[in-house]
């Protein structure tokens, strides 16, 4: 199976694929007990996608692995696949992935579209342009409104 033939809800995966990109892990607690996911930017020669990894397979797994995921399982988040194992699939390191510098340059990071602007504006700056905005407003002479 190659990632250009996934599809949402389906189960029994098995696929090779390479690692291009990890993200950074967190940690959460569900019914108590703590866990860890990861996801990372899977590739091969058909397209890429996200898999998330969960609790020790964060650790495991590393950026320029070969991972053969068997009896995986694909979902949808946010209109993006994204393959887990799931309860029932295994995750193998099967070797080192085929990576250029190219490949790994050009998958974008983890959560970010490319179009994306992001406001480094502190929230004190961005207060201090509302005061300079509102201040201009009030300098409106009558003639101006007329």
């Amino acid at each position: 199976m190659q990632i250009k033939d996934l599809q949402p809800k389906q189960g029994k995966v098995d696929i090779t694929v390479d690692v291009v990109e990890k993200a950074a892990p967190r940690e959460f607690q569900k019914f108590g007990n703590p866990g860890k996911l990861c996801n990372i930017k899977i590739k091969d020669e058909t397209g890429q996608t996200t898999m998330t990894l969960w609790n020790d397979q964060v650790e495991k797994v590393k950026i320029g692995d070969k991972i053969k995921i068997t009896n995986g399982y694909v979902n949808e988040w946010q209109g993006e696949l994204q393959l887990s194992t799931g309860k029932f699939g295994q995750l193998e390191i099967v070797g080192k992935a085929n990576l250029t510098e190219e490949s790994v340059k050009s998958s974008k990071p983890i959560g970010v579209d490319e179009e994306e602007e992001i406001d480094d504006t502190t929230e004190k700056e961005s207060e201090e342009v509302d005061d300079e905005e509102s201040d201009n407003h009030d300098n409106i002479n009558e003639e101006e409104i007329n």
